[in-house]
């Protein structure tokens, strides 16, 4: 994940959580947090415990965001935020309680015509992890057609560029799926998983050859050791921990997409 799409998700992430973006540019964003965000994300729950007990006003913090170094203006103190960052992981985790499934149909202004169908699109956002002793990271967003089984890579931002609001407008239906949700979310998997395993493998090559390389190292400082210690034991379980590849696949969120009849 570069840092232009690191800057995107957090410019959608507060928009889409009544967070309005006081200033920025390209490099920071300075956030005004929605109540809902400063206890979600600030660690003060003393503060919000003796608002509830006082019945003050609520004050939710502005917090500024930096996600290009070189190019901030001077003088401007906020946290960096980058792919791997603790914060970036709190966000992504947050928005399985904010709004793991959303609904949305696409904005079509139909006055004056006949009824304009729209076809189920339903998406899914995961993460893909490579793990080692080193990680990668992927971010997929795939989306299947629930009439004819067209899926588009890339999905959600080919989506975000359509006008989307939650109640379906006027003068639209909706059309029903031919595929059923749960049929389609085990599509998506196997695509997850068929991508997952065409993966260039020598990440893993790699990190068995320095895992063996560990291993004869430790080896040679046992090998006067005719009954091995439980040290030794313990150490060569952390190798195979800290070395053994292995692919993890999370969830991030998803939803059904109501837009008119067309191909992204």
């Amino acid at each position: 994940m570069q840092q232009h799409q690191v800057h995107d998700f957090l410019e959608r992430y507060f928009e889409a959580n009544d967070s309005p973006i006081i200033e920025g540019d390209r490099s920071y964003l300075t956030v005004q947090l929605s109540i809902e965000l400063d206890k979600l994300l600030m660690n003060r729950p003393f503060y919000w415990h003796y608002l509830e007990k006082t019945g003050a006003d609520p004050n939710p913090m502005k917090v500024t965001f930096i996600t290009d170094q070189t190019k901030k203006p001077e003088n401007l103190n906020g946290e960096f935020v980058h792919f791997g960052a603790p914060r970036l992981r709190q966000l992504f985790s947050s928005t399985r309680e904010l709004g793991g499934v959303i609904r949305l149909y696409e904005n079509i202004n139909a006055s004056g015509q006949k009824s304009i169908p729209l076809q189920p699109w339903l998406c899914m956002n995961v993460k893909v992890s490579f793990q080692c002793d080193r990680k990668k990271d992927v971010l997929l967003s795939l989306g299947l057609n629930l009439i004819h089984g067209q899926i588009v890579l890339n999905f959600f931002d080919k989506i975000r560029t359509k006008d989307l609001t939650p109640r379906i407008p006027d003068y639209c239906f909706t059309l029903s799926p031919l595929i059923t949700a749960k049929s389609g979310l085990i599509r998506l998997q196997k695509m997850v998983q068929t991508y997952a395993e065409n993966e260039d493998s020598s990440w893993a090559e790699e990190a068995i050859t320095r895992w063996n390389e560990d291993l004869n190292l430790l080896e040679s400082f046992y090998e006067e050791y005719e009954e091995k210690p439980d040290s030794y034991h313990l150490e060569k379980q952390a190798l195979e921990e800290q070395y053994k590849p292995n692919i993890h696949v999370s969830i991030i969120n998803g939803g059904m997409f109501y837009v008119q009849q067309q191909v992204f």
